[in-house]
């Protein structure tokens, strides 16, 4: 092969395989030290020069000058170094140009053996490198096939594998759909990197967020918390670092269409967007939505909070299967008791409202003329769509309490924990 269809072959590699010319080079270089081992049985005083530029190569054998010759290959007699420059004295080192048509047919198979392993070491560490750069994030990935429980997606250069576990229950692909995924764990193997992908994951919403949010992706409206029953439901809190921007109205989107396409892409997974607040009453208070509240007492050294509301509110707060006061726990970090006020009282847990809120400044900035309650729950917010005038809770409820719409389940006073 000449230095011109050489330089061709390796511009190729790196062009399609993403290889560095220097690191094919180095290969080269190698296989022909190889080369020269299998030949003459030694390759210390082997030296290979290659211009990376015009990728020209000449490989050379350093002889010493002696008067009389013990070992050819690391020797030359003074005679024959006479014969190539007269100027050569005893103990001098001359370079003698080894010609690569000189090797034997398996040095040669040999050197082009070590050259194919170092393209297939670069091509997988290239593969690896790049995907281990996207692990914690979200890729694209076209169904390929079922093999058993898993699902091999392809990713474009390599295949990941969904496990069974990292599956959405109930979720179901067709061969060359295209599905997101969050990239859980990159490992390298002798075959090239092992890619593990998961639709379960809370990551998921967040970074799916990310890329349909501009302000959450520039850093403006902050994720804070997600709890998530994948498939069925997802309870996130947000926070803005600029007060004149609404993160909740951000995630939404005009009409609902940032949130929707998130949906979407979910499989129709119901998605809960509530307002961060340092307040662990409050906090509290927002997850619970879209229930009304009337009063939180919260522990934040006990991570405990009591919940009172309204008797025609208590299943719309516990939620199908307690899934509402379970995502609230998860999504505040605090154990929740709830209580209709009826319960409540009853107990002796309630107090006139004001009392619940010793605080007055968290009173008058939650409460003040009913602002609250009116922007949040009043027919036109996310919770106004998502739930269409409070039709999720005559539909689902008919003014049933929980317990009697589920008589075979069980729930302490409607207390939850994020179990």
């Amino acid at each position: 092969m000449s230095s011109n269809e050489l330089l061709e072959a390796l511009t190729i590699l790196e062009q399609e395989k993403n290889i560095p010319k220097e690191t094919l080079l180095d290969a080269i270089e190698n296989s022909l030290i190889t080369a020269c081992k299998n030949h003459f049985g030694k390759s210390d005083n082997i030296k290979v020069q290659i211009d990376p530029q015009s990728c020209e190569y000449h490989v050379f054998q350093e002889k010493t000058v002696v008067e009389q010759v013990e070992d050819p290959v690391t020797q030359i007699s003074l005679v024959n170094a006479k014969m190539i420059d007269s100027k050569y004295e005893p103990d001098d080192i001359v370079n003698i140009e080894v010609k690569s048509k000189e090797f034997g047919r398996i040095a040669t198979q040999n050197a082009k053996n070590v050259i194919l392993q170092k393209i297939r070491e670069e091509e997988r560490k290239v593969l690896y490198d790049e995907y281990y750069s996207k692990e914690k994030d979200i890729v694209t990935g076209i169904v390929q096939r079922y093999t058993g429980k898993n699902i091999s997606i392809n990713l474009g250069k390599v295949d990941a594998i969904l496990t069974e576990s990292e599956q959405v229950k109930g979720e179901s692909f067709k061969p060359t759909e295209r599905i997101k995924l969050y990239v859980l764990e990159v490992k390298s193997t002798n075959r090239g990197p092992k890619i593990l992908v998961s639709r379960t994951h809370p990551e998921l919403v967040k970074r799916l967020f990310e890329s349909e949010v501009t302000e959450v992706k520039d850093g403006t409206v902050e994720i804070k918390s997600i709890a998530r029953e994948a498939g069925s439901r997802t309870k996130i809190a947000v926070w803005s670092k600029d007060p004149d921007v609404d993160p909740v109205g951000a995630c939404v989107g005009m009409n609902g269409a940032r949130v929707n396409a998130i949906v979407e892409e979910l499989r129709g997974e119901k998605i809960d967007i509530i307002n961060w607040n340092e307040n662990p009453a409050m906090l509290i208070e927002n997850a619970l939505s879209p229930a009304k509240v009337i009063s939180v007492i919260a522990d934040a050294e006990e991570k405990t909070a009591k919940v009172v509301v309204p008797d025609y509110q208590l299943s719309l707060a516990i939620g199908k299967e307690g899934q509402n006061a379970r995502l609230a726990a998860r999504l505040t970090g605090f154990k929740i008791d709830i209580k209709s006020e009826t319960q409540a009282r009853e107990a002796g847990d309630f107090m006139d409202y004001e009392n619940d809120y010793e605080d007055e400044e968290y009173e008058d900035e939650a409460y003040e003329d009913e602002a609250y309650e009116e922007e949040a729950y009043e027919d036109e917010t996310y919770a106004g769509e998502a739930y269409e005038n409070e039709a999720y809770e005559e539909e689902a409820y008919e003014d049933k309490t929980y317990e009697e719409e589920y008589p075979d389940k069980e729930y302490s006073n409607g207390e939850y924990a994020d179990e």
